[in-house]
């Protein structure tokens, strides 16, 4: 951060969040065709554009059945359109519990995924706490997901660091414009589901009920980070993106661990340049992973990004490291509420410039409500797409 400072990029603009420029920003770029590649698969290594930029789109807890919300799929649609990223990165909670067959999990998965596979659109994945909710009737579990995934000709997935907790934690390298380095790097963690019954014979009543990272993928972080560095003779900037939030999120909104007053969030405003909404508690797991210290041991990682937390919206600069949100995307869940319901369905946005010290450059939030999309507090959930052969 202190860098992009450096050459005039403040924190504020840094971390503007969506609406009124957001907005602009569609009705200057169109909703035209999307994008056309130039390949029929994606390309095996990403690469910055020739002018040294590229853009990544945060889709999370899209969450619904085989029988999707069409405004889900409109508002990926629209977003993808307008914003043309390089990159999406799918953010946990892709689908929810009800489907009732290994077809219908298929079904609920692809009606997401072909909005970026009919663009050809690289994109990646990560799981959440949700996204195993039917397996119980399926068997259709991450591991399955996962290989599922990677049978898409625009995904780039790789199978995922072995013998550490969690399905597909995995880092994803950019190279720069001319293809001859990695400019940046992005990390995919499986921040798990739901805490075990007891540890030690203890239950969890009175603590929270989220899962946590554990100690080998902390451990894996650290030691990636560090081969890294040492193949590269430097340390290669990024992003993380998690489904379920830090403990060091919820810190960063009041500006203290214990206190949570209006006094205590306005001096965090100012503190850590908070923008956008905080509607509900976060929800992180019982026990604080502690990686939020290794980032600041290795210094690489620029900002965590999660969701699980729909109608969360900020972000804000947590001692040189950007801790956010990205909206909840999909209208097939919970919002807030009533006649407000569906106001916040987003997606986050993210500019990177390999010419920028630290290479992020913005990110801001899109909504639904930008592109006109209807935000009636009713279900409109459509036949499934057609998988594709073979899926």
């Amino acid at each position: 951060m202190d860098g992009a400072t450096e050459r005039g990029i403040d924190r504020r603009s840094l971390i503007r969040a969506g609406g009124v420029g957001a907005l602009a920003l569609a009705m200057g770029t169109g909703l035209g065709t999307p994008a056309q590649a130039k390949t029929e698969r994606a390309p095996k290594r990403l690469r910055f554009n020739a002018d040294g930029r590229f853009k990544i789109v945060q889709f999370n807890d899209t969450q619904d059945d085989h029988r999707t919300d069409r405004r889900t799929l409109e508002l990926m649609g629209r977003v993808l359109d307008t914003e043309q990223p390089d990159l999406v990165v799918l953010v946990g909670d892709n689908i929810n519990g009800g489907p009732r067959t290994t077809l219908e999990m298929k079904q609920a998965l692809n009606n997401v995924i072909q909005q970026m596979e009919s663009r050809q659109i690289p994109w990646a994945a990560t799981f959440g706490n949700h996204d195993e909710d039917s397996t119980g009737r399926t068997g259709f579990d991450e591991a399955a997901q996962l290989d599922f995934f990677r049978g898409y000709r625009w995904n780039v997935n790789d199978k995922g660091a072995r013998d550490i907790t969690g399905t597909g934690n995995m880092s994803l390298l950019i190279d720069d414009s001319e293809g001859k380095a990695p400019a940046f790097n992005v990390w995919l963690l499986d921040s798990g589901r739901y805490a075990p019954d007891t540890i030690a014979g203890q239950d969890f009543a009175g603590y929270p009920d989220w899962d946590w990272l554990r100690g080998d993928q902390i451990g894996w972080y650290l030691e990636e980070s560090a081969q890294l560095e040492k193949r590269q003779g430097r340390k290669v900037p990024g992003l993380m993106f998690l489904h379920i939030p830090l403990w060091e999120h919820r810190f960063m909104w009041w500006a203290s661990v214990d206190s949570r007053t209006a006094a205590d969030h306005q001096r965090a405003v100012q503190k850590h340049s908070i923008v956008g909404e905080r509607n509900e508690d976060e929800c992180p797991g019982p026990f604080n992973s502690g990686m939020f210290s290794a980032i600041q041991h290795r210094g690489d990682v620029k900002g965590v990004f999660c969701g699980h937390d729909h109608v969360n919206t900020y972000v804000g600069n947590y001692y040189g490291v950007l801790l956010g949100y990205g909206p909840g995307t999909g209208f097939g869940t919970y919002g807030l509420g009533g006649t407000d319901n569906h106001r916040l369905r987003g997606a986050r946005v993210f500019t990177l410039d390999q010419n920028v010290d630290g290479v992020l450059v913005e990110t801001h939030n899109v909504f639904a409500k930008d592109f006109g999309i209807d935000l009636t507090n009713n279900d409109q959930s459509v036949d499934p797409l057609p998988l594709p052969p073979g899926r």
